[in-house]
This record gives structure tokens, sequence and C-alpha cells, in this order.
């Protein structure tokens, strides 16, 4: 279990997580969207025990910054930015490997699925490496550990369609662990995730568990108030049959069927900045006494 609790992040005087508390259970699989700036890495990397902050994390119990060694053993990481790493690739990969207690051989089976081949590569230093020939070697490290918990900050970044494929079915084969994917294109992860948490200016403004079939009669209702008009949201909220509920253009109301929440929640992802609450209501909710699938504000 991953507990994060009131937890403040501030670079100078910018506060980029502002209060943060979630609760990721054992066998959540979140996919972790908001806008560029939103908090996602710095929450990612305060998990990881890299930043010093105000709250508390911890991992199962322990402290990342205190157990560090206990907690990264648990953790298998891509990050968002390939390190500068000077050292040639072969070494890095053995290293990886006596870290985590991995097996080359794993990582390079990996490797040669994501079309990248270890011989080739492994005299040169990984910082000459090209962008995907990073990405896929970090990932193989990542996918030879025998990791509870998968955290991919834009795993699939400089990767091409077929390898971004592969990354899928790798995570696919590994849905009894815990992942915490951050994307920019929920459409791509909505098979693997179970979860969907969205991040702006630091705080958790959606937090939706989406269920494992979904029935293809369910309706939502759906409110979204903005923070101010925008031409763009509304061609692409028109599209999904919403009308405006007032002049402003600035509420609108509508309904999305059940199976289409991810692919919704992913189009209103590329708005995020500008919405400052959202409503996801089950048709028959209100007659069941139900909260709300999900109350932005």
């Amino acid at each position: 279990m991953i507990e994060l609790k009131d937890l403040v992040k501030t670079f100078r005087r910018t506060r980029v997580l502002d209060g943060l508390s979630l609760t990721i259970a054992d066998g959540d699989r979140i996919a972790l969207i908001g806008s560029n700036g939103a908090g996602k890495t710095t929450m990612i990397r305060c998990i990881l025990g890299e930043y010093v902050h105000e709250g508390r994390v911890l991992i199962d119990g322990l402290a990342p910054r205190t157990h560090r060694t206990k907690v990264l053993k648990k953790i298998a990481f891509v990050p968002q930015m390939p390190p500068p790493l000077r050292m040639p690739a072969g070494d890095l990969v053995e290293f990886a490997a006596r870290v985590h207690d991995s097996d080359v051989s794993t990582i390079r089976e990996v490797a040669s699925r994501l079309g990248l081949d270890l011989d080739e590569v492994r005299r040169r230093p990984f910082l000459k490496l090209s962008g995907g020939q990073k990405q896929k070697l970090l990932i193989a490290i990542a996918m030879g550990h025998d990791a509870s918990i998968f955290i991919m900050d834009e795993p699939t970044a400089n990767l091409d369609p077929a390898a971004r494929q592969i990354v899928f079915d790798l995570l696919a084969e590994r849905l009894d662990r815990t992942m915490i994917i951050s994307s920019h294109r929920l459409e791509e992860v909505a098979l693997l995730v179970n979860r969907v948490i969205e991040l702006d200016r630091g705080r958790v403004v959606l937090d939706d568990h989406v269920e494992e079939a979904v029935d293809p009669s369910l309706r939502l209702d759906c409110e979204i108030v903005l923070r101010r008009p925008d031409a763009a949201f509304a061609k692409a909220i028109r599209e999904w049959n919403f009308a405006p509920a007032d002049d402003a253009e600035t509420t609108w109301r509508g309904e999305v069927a059940g199976p289409d929440r991810l692919r919704f929640l992913g189009m209103l992802a590329r708005y995020s900045g500008i919405i400052r609450a959202l409503e996801l209501r089950e048709r028959d909710a209100a007659k069941k006494g139900r909260e709300p699938a999900h109350v932005r504000a």
C-alpha cells in the first residue's frame, strides 16, 4: 500500500504539491493524468524518496527516504527523462541486475521484445544512445525486476508505435501488480488500469475507480464547470452531445455511456487546466443512494 498524507513540495516559491493526500491499495492500476506542471512527476519522485517534503509518504508502512533500500527493492521505475549516465549500457544492465536481484537474461529478453539488441549497444555510453534506445533499455531494466510496484512516468515517450504496443503487452502480463502510469494518452492505457487519478495544481481533482467489466447499458450524467469559456473545449465537448447550461458557456451538461468513461476522461485531460469542477453520476445513483462516481471541486 502507498499512502500520501498532506504532501507539500515547494520549489523556490512555487508550491507544486499542495496538501496532496492519496491511498493506493495493493493491486490498484492507476492512470495518473493532468496537464504539464500539475505535479505528477513531483508526486512520483516523492514516492521514490528523492525529494525532501512536508507531509508523509509510506510504502507498505516504510518511509522511502528513511528505508530507501528496502522500499526501492519493491519498485520498478521508468523515468520521464532518461538520466545522463556515462557508463556503458552493458555495465548499467549488470549494475541494475545486482541492485534489484534481477536476472540479466530476463532484461535481455525484454529488450529483445522491444527491438533493442543489447550486444549491439553494450559498449556504448548510455548517454550516447538515441532517445528510443534509452527508453527501451530503461523499460527492459524495469520489467526485468520482479517488483510489486511498477511506476512509469510517460513510459512510451520516444517510442515508435510498435514498441509502444509491446510496452502495454508487457504491462498486461503483470496485472496482479500495483501500477502508477503517468500518461497524456489515457486511451492507450485504458485497458490496463482500474483507477484514474488526475492532478491539478498539486491536488487530486479526480479519483475514479473503473469497473473491470462495465455494464454497456450504464449511463453517467455529467456536469462540467470551467474556469473560463474556451472555444476548443466547446468544440470537443459538443462532439459528445453536451450542451451549455448557461449563456457564458462555462457550465456544460450531458451524458456518457459507461464503456466510454475512460475515453471521455482522456478527452477531458487535454483541458484539465481550465476545468474547475466535474461531476459524474450514475443515472440511477440517486435512487440507490450512492455517491456520484466523481466530484471535483
